[in-house]
């Protein structure tokens, strides 16, 4: 069994390295591959140079695009090319902490696709701010309602897909540019009626770098869940 965990990154310069050896450190079939924005901090380069010295580190370098819709989608194509059979999508800032990557394995047995949740007994956060953490909770209560998804957390990218979940998502009909890829992955899964599980984590906050995060994307993402209502699950005819 291979599996690949896959990093979208911009600007992650200080955290890639150890990241990396941390996820490489966590299973003997680990693969990591990061896709990179032609980050202008050179984190594509330091990629690169490990990459060069251990063939279980691979790196997708986008130049000209941008975003991270269709860097998660050109990182869920490179894996399924590389040969997993399960693929970890994770943030690459040490918010999704690999010390969670046995228990999601685990569970992975059980499921088509594990995530990892802030929202379930013995999750949480830690070192974020009061209101960061009410506008986890309450964007998550609204996706739940616009979307109807059978999970407590909607909105965490750290997650572990079986291989045919993927293969069957049709990705030149997914239209999420930014983050609500998250959510429009899951309504996919739904409509192939793949069996999700949450497991526990703590989401830390980052260690290093600057957070994208801004009102403007959030309000972009919970007006794009409104979309993913209407529009038909991006799978492929089964």
């Amino acid at each position: 069994m291979k599996i690949v965990a896959t990093l979208p990154t911009y600007n992650e310069a200080e955290n890639i390295a150890a990241l990396v050896e941390a996820l490489l450190g966590c299973s003997r079939a680990m693969e990591v591959l990061v896709i990179d924005d032609d980050s202008p901090d050179g984190t594509w380069r330091i990629v690169e140079e490990m990459a060069s010295r251990n063939p279980r580190i691979h790196l997708l370098r986008r130049v000209g695009e941008k975003g991270r819709g269709s860097a998660g989608v050109a990182g869920f194509k490179k894996a399924l090319e590389l040969g997993a059979s399960l693929v970890v999508e994770m943030d690459a800032d040490w918010s999704h902490h690999p010390r969670f990557i046995p228990s999601l394995l685990k569970a992975s047995r059980r499921a088509d696709i594990v995530v990892g949740s802030r929202l379930v007994p013995g999750g949480g956060e830690e070192g974020r701010r009061g209101l960061r953490q009410l506008i986890t909770l309450l964007a998550n209560f609204y996706i739940r309602v616009v979307l109807g998804l059978p999970l407590r957390d909607c909105t965490t990218g750290y997650r572990v897909f079986r291989r045919w979940v993927l293969e069957s998502v049709d990705w030149a009909r997914v239209r999420s540019g930014g983050p609500a890829i998250v959510q429009e992955v899951l309504v996919a899964a739904r409509a192939l009626d793949a069996h999700m599980v949450e497991v526990p984590i703590l989401f830390e906050e980052r260690r290093a770098g600057q957070s994208t995060f801004s009102f403007k994307i959030l309000m972009a993402g919970l007006l794009a869940q409104l979309r993913l209502r209407v529009l038909p699950a991006p799978v492929l005819l089964q």
